[in-house]
């Protein structure tokens, strides 16, 4: 049995049944998808066969023809979806333009809007992984956290503005507020503190941890920084490992560094392969190698 209220709504239906549809050209295409819910005007106003979709806003799920099992709530909330099935879409132009994308999951004003094609990413904060196009298998959770991706795949970006900038960049992991935000095309970066890794670009496999960890790093690769302040100033030096308050906090280009303790190896900065073990440590190094 189906309920319909409203102008044209079901309007085309022949055996589908179970529908419940309320609003003007809600549901007026379905034939004989089953098990649908449409309220608001123009809400799965073009679904066919789809079943078992929940669109709840004005044009929801709007071009969704034989989509399955999808629920957007707000107005145009995944409003260009086609085919993509088991989608969950809640906030106003949610997933706007996805098509044929399956099982995301976006939770916000904007999120995911452009994504067309990619499957299986979660996405959570007003303009959430706003640009993301075809990429997959993506987690952001924060305002505007992986606003710029569009084909990278494997992030998880927690806190606003985190991996914010990242496009093409793979299996990255940013928490905290700015966290690796100018990230690009890097891969294999993690960032877990506010403002670690803010300025790296392609740098990649850099581990940061602590407010402050790698914040000026641009382009250095495989270094390795735990503590506040912790590998600072590093901006191309590479292959350096620092753990402790103000560890290598100079460093610029210096590389091949090791320092453990609080400010060991602090004004080092272009010194190459120092090893300092304790607080303090070789505290005053700037170029000596």
């Amino acid at each position: 049995m189906n309920t319909a209220s409203g102008m044209w709504v079901l309007g085309l239906n022949t055996t589908g049944t179970q529908n419940t549809a309320s609003g003007y050209y809600a549901l007026y295409d379905n034939t004989t998808g089953s098990c649908n819910a449409a309220f608001g005007n123009n809400a799965l106003a073009n679904n066919t066969t789809g079943a078992c979709n929940v669109a709840l806003g004005r044009s929801a799920l709007y071009d969704n023809t034989t989509g399955l099992r999808n629920v957007a709530v707000g107005m145009n909330a995944g409003d260009n979806n086609t085919t993509g099935c088991d989608n969950t879409i809640v906030g106003h132009y949610a997933l706007r333009y996805n098509t044929t994308g399956h099982s995301n999951t976006a939770l916000g004003v904007q999120s995911l809007y452009i994504n067309t094609t990619g499957t299986k990413n979660t996405a959570t904060g007003l303009n959430a992984m706003y640009s993301n196009t075809t990429a997959s298998y993506n987690t952001a959770s924060g305002y505007r956290a992986l606003y710029s991706n569009t084909t990278g795949v494997a992030n998880t970006a927690s806190g606003a503005y985190a991996l914010k900038s990242n496009t093409t960049g793979n299996n990255n992991a940013a928490f905290g507020y700015e966290a690796a935000f100018s990230n690009t095309t890097a891969s294999l970066n993690t960032a877990l503190g506010d403002h670690a890794l803010r300025y790296t670009t392609t740098g990649g496999s850099n581990t940061a941890s602590g407010q402050y960890a790698m914040r000026y790093n641009t382009t250095g690769a495989s270094n390795t920084a735990s503590g506040v302040r912790a590998l600072y100033s590093n901006t191309t030096g590479s292959y350096n490992s620092a753990v402790g308050v103000y560890a290598l906090q100079s460093n610029t280009t210096g590389y091949a560094n090791t320092a453990s303790g609080m400010y060991s190896l602090q004004s080092n900065t272009t010194g190459l392969e120092n090893t300092a073990s304790g607080m303090n440590a070789l505290q005053y190094n700037t170029t000596g190698a």
